[in-house]
């Protein structure tokens, strides 16, 4: 039960308290172009969420058989155990993501050309999307196992869509509200983005 605990512990953590977008300020581009509209912010936080599901536990794969020091060991090879091929970690994990996100775009395309439309240029920059890299990068920095990892990219992806949706529903009501002139737009929306982020923040009195 402790590990259950340990892992549920981490996801709560990695949803409110350490969002990777109101914690980190990671991937604010698309957070705030593309919260305008429910529909597309739905859309790009599931997205994001199976890419991120998917990516981070593979780049720990990755690392862990290929690019770590000593992870070649495995071959058997003289002198393989002595290679470190971390400084590939950028390269490889952007590959790793990029295949992800090609993936899901051809699916949204089949499936829902209209959200497919609807998300525009910013469902391809998921590739190069801070937030996304951040959490495979996050994951190295912290020396998360396999499982640690998994639970880790979901989370970070629940986060992300939990943000975003959050402020697309705000936002969405504020066009029925009298916004001084000197707000309206991204003033207003940096404003609710700080008191989204201090509400998810006050999880950290939560102890499991």
């Amino acid at each position: 039960m402790s590990g259950l605990t340990h892992y549920l512990s981490l996801a709560v953590e990695t949803i409110f308290i350490k969002n990777i977008l109101l914690a980190y300020f990671l991937g604010m581009c698309s957070f705030l172009a593309i919260s305008r509209k429910v529909e597309t912010s739905i859309g790009l936080g599931l997205a994001v969420v199976f890419v991120n599901g998917i990516t981070v536990p593979v780049n720990w794969m990755i690392r862990q058989y290929l690019l770590g020091p000593g992870a070649l060991e495995w071959t058997g090879i003289a002198g393989m155990a002595a290679v470190d091929l971390s400084f590939l970690n950028y390269i490889v994990f952007i590959a790793t993501i990029a295949a992800m996100v090609q993936l899901v775009e051809m699916v949204l395309d089949k499936v829902s050309p209209t959200l497919y439309q609807s998300l525009g240029i910013f469902l391809p920059l998921i590739a190069v999307n801070c937030a996304i890299l951040g959490s495979s990068l996050f994951m190295v920095e912290r020396e998360y196992d396999f499982m640690e990892s998994s639970v880790f990219g979901v989370s970070a992806g629940i986060g992300f869509f939990l943000a975003i949706i959050t402020l697309a529903t705000i936002r969405y009501k504020l066009k029925y509200s009298n916004v001084p002139p000197g707000l309206r737009g991204l003033g207003i929306a940096m404003l609710i983005t700080g008191l989204i982020s201090m509400a998810y923040m006050s999880f950290s009195g939560i102890n499991l």
